[in-house]
């Protein structure tokens, strides 16, 4: 009797170990689907056969895999050619003990335009009085600052020369968690044409500048990264600027924990936008109120019991403009911009962009310890 149930328990773990390895077998096969099907065209899809199995014959899987290396090689060798390195040169300063030597900065950028046009980060070029851009062949050619956008972190550079190469820019809003994807950039200013290789991580994501506002819609990626990339471009298997890196997060809050892999990319079509007006008009309108303000939060709402935990605290209103035409006063909290509250998750700056010069919007104010609405229709400003 012992022998037979040793015998049932034996045949019932063969059965049991036979079906978890089937099952196991396409799980691994539906990621292997998975994480190739999020590349885009025209990266062929993999395909997989499953044969119907008879008592005879177990059951087996017959998996065909893309060729993922050679998408890759053949999409850097497609756009590192318009890929450069941007060299700026920061002006020394006056101090007591004379004038500071001038600073050497260097990034990335990508050429978008046959005619010399160059997208970037703002933080690149900022503070330089001179440019220059080095191609991927070594040449060296002089170029100027068109303009930038410092809330977007871009920037639109001209050179004079001729262009080896053209980017294209691909739709970013396609991008899906878990699509391969390509940095190319010149870490560390001296590497040209570095290329890492990783994944879109997630997208919308928003990380806070500490200057008062959040870049928003970001792109996420475990490609690295590095000092140097900045304002190089992110690209789609189909050789398609899907991003322009602007940063890299290596850890979080006081615990002082490296993160690795945290790159954050602008998505293509913020880039595009903004590009296309700056070299069109010069420069890319935002929104303008016209006061001088302070971000309110619940810390500081409660040392200075202030009416509102969460809003921007108008300390002037300029004369003459949208805000001062609108009814804003000194001492205002405004609460609400149109459809958006200041919160945690949307700041005053964020809220202000949402929308577009023209444009009239309910503001809320806290006046008096009453809520006021306000219809303002807001004016223009630009980087001169």
């Amino acid at each position: 009797m012992s022998m037979n149930w040793k015998r049932v328990l034996y045949i019932v773990f063969v059965v049991a170990v036979a079906a978890i390895s089937g099952l196991s077998g396409v799980a691994v096969g539906g990621a292997i689907v998975y994480s190739t099907t999020h590349g885009q065209q025209p990266v062929a899809q993999p395909s997989l056969a499953v044969p119907q199995s008879s008592q005879d014959s177990p059951a087996h899987l017959e998996v065909r895999t893309t060729d993922i290396e050679t998408a890759i090689t053949q999409t850097v060798e497609k756009v590192s050619p318009a890929v450069v390195t941007v060299v700026g040169v920061i002006p020394g300063q006056e101090t007591f003990f004379g004038r500071t030597p001038d600073q050497q900065v260097s990034g990335s950028g990508v050429i978008i335009s046959e005619d010399g046009y160059i997208v970037t980060n703002n933080h690149v070029v900022e503070n330089t009085t001179k440019v220059s851009i080095v191609l991927a062949n070594g040449k060296s050619l002089s170029a100027r600052v068109v303009n930038t956008d410092p809330y977007a972190d871009l920037a639109v550079l001209k050179a004079e020369g001729e262009m080896p190469a053209v980017a294209v820019f691909g739709n970013s809003d396609a991008l899906k968690p878990g699509e391969t994807v390509i940095a190319i950039g010149s870490p560390l200013g001296e590497f040209k044409n570095t290329v890492t290789v990783g994944v879109v991580s997630a997208t919308g994501r928003t990380l806070d500048t500490g200057k008062g506002y959040q870049m928003e819609d970001l792109i996420q990626t475990d490609a690295a990264i590095n000092q140097g990339n900045s304002g190089g471009p992110l690209v789609n298997l189909n050789g398609e600027v899907i991003g322009i890196n602007t940063m890299i997060v290596r850890g979080s809050g006081f615990s002082g924990v490296v993160a690795e892999g945290l790159g954050f990319a602008i998505p293509s079509n913020t880039v595009r936008l903004i590009s296309e007006q700056i070299i069109a008009k010069g420069y890319f309108a935002r929104p303008y109120l016209g006061i001088r303000w302070q971000a309110v939060y619940p810390a500081l709402a409660k040392r200075y019991d202030l009416d509102a935990e969460w809003g921007a605290y108008v300390s002037e209103v300029l004369p003459g403009t949208p805000a001062d035409k609108g009814g804003l006063q000194r001492g205002d909290i405004i609460v609400r911009v149109g459809d958006y509250p200041i919160n945690e998750e949307h700041s005053f700056v964020n809220a202000l962009f949402s929308y577009q010069p023209n444009d009239e919007v309910e503001i809320e104010v806290v006046r008096d310890g009453k809520h006021i609405i306000l219809n303002v229709a807001l004016g223009e400003t630009h980087m001169k």
